[in-house]
């Protein structure tokens, strides 16, 4: 059923979440701190407005895609201050779990239902309505949600209570960060011992090797003619964005008192490279600083 959405936030993940809304036949109201958001978003069809506030007036839900927890927190107390009660409010920012839970308290405090339903699948997802979304938060709200999520991607998963989303993400893309890592090692010391890249990817694709981080995200050009590599390391999923979640996932241990030495040794190396200048390049680039390379030297 077609509904009047709000959505605040409409950068480069948000802008084309918005943009598949309006594709399924729903009225989208938008607002962006940046012009050429805007823009973007007004010739996707999304009817822009001049504030958050404005964008989430006489709304059924209210969607968030922003940079931050603090963000969410702020824009939510604001919203949470003269949305209706029975407002559906979800986010979909990739914050830490603290923030979360607060967003959700200020929802409950107001009668809204509420989801922290962060993203996987980065810019291209977005675009194509592939993305996976990890949902936390009461079961009927998930209820309300999943119709509206399931517009913007392909998997829709319910992770359990408030934050939970968030846990999720983070831990999935911890994973991520640690394997991509230990791919591009493999590759780097391959190319040391003479092996093609073609001949590694192959044994490894169908071996004890394989993970998402090779099979569809190679960090090598060849193998894998859609991942990034092929395109000079343009992301994607830029390698700032890595770090910051590989930050949220060791503050989140800390807080849990769990131990994740890999995480810890994930996160200083993509803080290397991100200070090396390379936090706009795709997180597979980080196979150069591996190897020993530079910016422009796409490999063997």
């Amino acid at each position: 059923m077609a509904q009047t959405i709000g959505f605040i936030g409409l950068g480069n993940m948000g802008g084309p979440m918005a943009a598949n809304l309006v594709a399924a036949g729903h009225r989208v109201l938008g607002f962006d701190l940046a012009p050429s958001s805007l823009e973007a978003a007004r010739a996707a069809g999304v009817t822009v407005l001049g504030s958050a506030a404005e964008a989430a007036q006489g709304v059924d839900t209210v969607v968030t895609m922003l940079p931050a927890g603090r963000h969410v927190v702020e824009v939510w107390s604001a919203l949470c201050e003269s949305v209706p009660a029975g407002t559906l409010l979800i986010d979909s920012s990739t914050v830490d779990v603290e923030s979360a839970r607060r967003a959700h308290a200020l929802a409950e405090a107001r009668g809204c239902p509420s989801i922290d339903a962060p993203v996987s699948g980065g810019t291209g997802g977005a675009k194509a309505g592939t993305l996976t979304f990890m949902a936390g938060g009461a079961a009927e709200a998930f209820a309300r949600a999943e119709p509206i999520l399931r517009q913007m991607g392909k998997a829709v998963f319910h992770c359990g209570a408030a934050g939970a989303g968030q846990a999720a993400k983070i831990c999935n893309n911890m994973i991520l960060g640690i394997s991509m890592i230990g791919v591009g090692e493999a590759f780097a010391l391959g190319e040391k011992l003479g092996l093609s890249h073609q001949a590694l990817f192959d044994v490894a694709s169908v071996s004890s090797g394989q993970c998402w981080s090779l099979t569809s995200y190679c960090p090598v050009p060849g193998p894998v003619p859609a991942s990034p590599a092929n395109n000079d390391y343009r992301p994607g999923f830029a390698a700032a964005l890595m770090l910051k979640d590989l930050r949220l996932a060791q503050a989140a241990a800390a807080a849990a008192g769990a131990a994740t030495p890999l995480g810890a040794e994930a996160a200083q190396l993509y803080a290397l490279f991100d200070a090396l200048g390379h936090g706009g390049e795709d997180f597979s680039g980080i196979i150069r600083m591996l190897r020993g390379t530079k910016a422009g030297d796409a490999g063997r």
